[in-house]
């Protein structure tokens, strides 16, 4: 499976903002749900070999929304269905376990330690401008256990790299020039798809 995981600093972690204005009642919601559009999203359906976390940390306690591909219905390629759908599952009371709410879509209380320490057998790679050049990386191939973290808007705090760097994770970068959070996934599905990675 494809593994993307996505930390929203700002984004909201209540079900209480417009769907008529995503970008200023959310949080930046509208910057994870392009994220998952382009993990998704191909023409005439979706890819079914993808997971995508959306750690939300704009609330009084984080929660993470977990889209699996295999089982995802409903999404369309527009951030107002993406984000009607998570505020479905923002609505959920949410717990330290995982609850769906719509197929394909699950949440529960927790932020970026609970969730690197579920994917501590998962090949991380943190995405960074001043990381190693990614496509000399070892050991990343589309049938993988790879699982990429991207920051938002925000990027990461030093407390967010010391934790992911004590996780295990390695570095790599897709350039030297900043890009969204969706056009990182878009370039990753693509070389995923091409398998430009050096062999194993």
């Amino acid at each position: 499976m494809r593994t993307f995981v996505i930390v929203g600093h700002k984004a909201t972690t209540s079900p209480n903002f417009s769907l008529e204005d995503i970008p200023g009642t959310s949080g930046r919601l509208d910057i994870l749900c392009r994220a998952v559009t382009a993990a998704f999203v191909i023409s005439h359906g979706i890819r079914k070999d993808v997971l995508v976390y959306l750690v939300l940390l704009g609330g009084d306690a984080p929660k993470t929304i977990l889209l699996h591909g295999e089982s995802l219905r409903h999404l369309n390629p527009d951030e107002r269905t993406t984000a009607a759908l998570l505020k479905k599952a923002l609505a959920l009371p949410a717990t330290d376990r995982w609850a769906m709410s719509t197929s394909g879509i699950t949440v529960r209380l927790g932020g970026l330690p609970e969730l690197l320490e579920d994917l501590k057998e998962a090949d991380l790679m943190y995405l960074k401008e001043d990381g190693s050049d990614i496509k000399k990386m070892e050991g990343i191939s589309p049938a993988g256990r790879t699982a990429f973290i991207l920051g938002d808007h925000m990027g990461m705090t030093a407390e967010e790299e010391e934790l992911i760097g004590r996780a295990g994770a390695r570095t790599a970068s897709l350039g030297p020039t900043s890009l969204h959070a969706d056009h990182c996934i878009v370039i990753l599905n693509w070389m995923l798809d091409t398998n430009v990675f050096i062999p194993e």
